[in-house]
């Protein structure tokens, strides 16, 4: 039988049962953190990095990608979306084995090429941490590789096969951990970030081979006492993160840089993006050094003992009111949204915000309510994990408003009312999204079949509930007829939001509304949106 271990489709469905496993063990996978801060967050983090990946891998495949440049995105995505110590270590796995595969030359063996894949990962991984430590999910990593090799020595070996030695010498390295990392031992519990390993290795073995993976007794972790203001004792009080535009040649001189003034030093990525994580006490000194480094971006800093406090026992909680959280496609857009007192998130076709960067919009907003407008049909799922990811805290109410266009958007956070209470200032937004009947007018980029008839590139496309519904060649025209149609079923108000560059057509269609539709008013924004000229909203 063909082994065809390392199709594309198997590496969606691997890739899509892994996403899920890992958010059904995330809680059990925080319970165990203990090293090399006990912060509780491990399963989390992992959790979210591998969600980033499946939510680019499945945008990539949206647009037709072929398998490398699926591939790519996959590992791109776990790179930007990656969170915590063990979620920029194991978004370096995911880029080294994406690598692996998507380099893989004609006669080559799928299971010989993932075993490698993963071996080269290993070896990745350990080469982007300062200081690497065994016990770890490092060591797991190890054990797992070795066997991988070892299984693809024999020739009738599948990738199936492969991956099913490399998920058993997993959990038997996973076992192994409280004797290298005496933390665990005092702690009685395995490693974190190896238990996290463990489920996706597992999750690869069920999509290949169907079998069940091997449950493992839960272990609960003993709280480790703080005698100062740091997680551990002598340790750095914060945890800094930031993605990092830079040449290869600066990360060296960084890493240095960065060793001096912390631990748990992880730089991953490669090609002009890097991310950082460390421990430090030092703040500015940490992104200082990224600014010699490039450009660093999507700063994060956390204080541990605020973490821990958390993550140990009940408090009360320091937020209040309640927050809107938008994603804007556009620089116009987003001070609407800004304007209109909520929280923005940059997003847009193409550029679709990560759970990781909802989820810090939501945690940073300080509310103890939170709305959240995705503003986009493929925003909604990625929002409705952030706000299920942020209300695991107790701390923090959050609902998701399915809004499926920008303008959709701009009528909810219109009739947001702090002083109604969440339940019904969350139903009078919904209402008014969904009545507003919503429509834009873009360019072809390629020839296509659309449900209005086929396109040519740089045919104009009028778009309505998200369906091509006009193909034309002038954008006004096409525009008009967008307007007429949304307007076919009566409404008082439209709004226009022009696009980046639109040449003034927003205006004309302005007056055009005016003029043909005297008892209708228009409203004309400059939204800064690419890809769409003309975004239009009927209510």
């Amino acid at each position: 039988m063909q082994d065809v271990g390392v199709e594309l489709d198997n590496i969606v469905r691997i890739v899509d049962i892994a996403t899920e496993a890992l958010s059904e063990a995330r809680e059990e996978i925080n319970a165990l953190n203990v090293f090399p801060v006990p912060d509780g967050d491990t399963g989390t983090n992992m959790f979210l990095t591998m969600n980033a990946a499946r939510e680019a891998i499945h945008e990539a495949l949206a647009t037709g990608a072929d398998r490398g440049t699926a591939i790519a995105a996959c590992s791109r995505g776990a790179l930007l979306g990656a969170r915590g110590n063990s979620g920029v270590i194991f978004s370096q796995m995911i880029g080294a084995i994406g690598s692996g595969i998507a380099r893989m030359g004609p006669g080559e063996r799928y299971a010989e090429t993932f075993a490698h894949s993963l071996r080269a990962a290993t070896e990745a991984s350990y080469a982007a941490v300062g200081t690497p430590v065994e016990g770890t999910m490092l060591s797991v990593a190890r054990a797992a590789s070795d066997a991988a090799v070892a299984a693809v020595d024999d020739p009738s070996a599948r990738t199936g096969d492969v991956i099913t030695a490399a998920a058993q010498a997993a959990r038997e390295a996973l076992e192994r951990t409280p004797e290298q990392l005496k933390a665990l031992a005092d702690a009685g519990v395995v490693d974190a970030g190896g238990r996290g390993l463990c489920v996706i290795l597992d999750a690869a073995d069920l999509a290949m081979s169907g079998r069940r993976p091997v449950s493992v007794p839960r272990r609960k972790s003993i709280p480790v006492p703080l005698p100062t203001n740091d997680l551990t004792e002598g340790g750095p009080s914060y945890e800094v993160m930031y993605l990092l535009d830079a040449t290869d040649e600066a990360i060296a001189p960084l890493r240095t840089t960065l060793a001096g003034l912390g631990d748990s030093l992880v730089v991953v990525g490669g090609e002009g993006l890097w991310n950082v994580h460390v421990h430090v006490d030092d703040v500015g000194a940490a992104i200082e050094a990224g600014i010699v480094a490039g450009r660093p971006h999507r700063v994060r800093v956390t204080h541990f003992a605020e973490q821990i406090a958390q993550a140990t026992g009940p408090r009360a909680s320091a937020r209040t009111g309640r927050a809107v959280v938008a994603v804007a496609a556009g620089p116009g857009l987003g001070d609407l949204f800004t304007e209109s007192g909520a929280v923005v998130v940059s997003g847009g076709p193409g550029n679709r915000p990560s759970t990781g960067m909802l989820l810090e919009a939501i945690e940073s907003s300080g509310a103890a309510e939170v709305v959240v407008l995705p503003n986009d049909p493929d925003s909604v799922r990625v929002a409705e994990v952030a706000a299920r990811t942020a209300e695991e805290s107790g701390e923090i109410r959050v609902a998701v408003i399915p809004s499926q266009a920008q303008v959709q958007g701009l009528a909810a956070v219109a009739v947001h009312e702090p002083g109604r209470s969440f339940d019904q200032d969350v139903l009078h937004m919904t209402a008014t999204a969904r009545h507003a009947r919503h429509g834009a007018v873009t360019v072809a980029a390629k020839q296509a079949i659309t449900m209005a008839g086929p396109c040519e590139p740089g045919d104009v496309l009028g778009v309505i509930e998200g369906d091509f519904a006009v193909v034309g060649k002038e954008l006004d025209q096409v525009a008009r007829e967008i307007i007429d149609r949304l307007l076919g079923g009566g409404g008082e108000m439209v709004t226009l939001v022009a696009g980046q560059d639109d040449g003034g057509l927003a205006e004309r269609l302005g007056s055009y509304v005016e003029e043909t539709y005297p008892i209708v008013d228009a409203v004309v924004y400059d939204g800064g949106q690419e890809r769409y000229p003309l975004l239009v909203a009927v209510e």
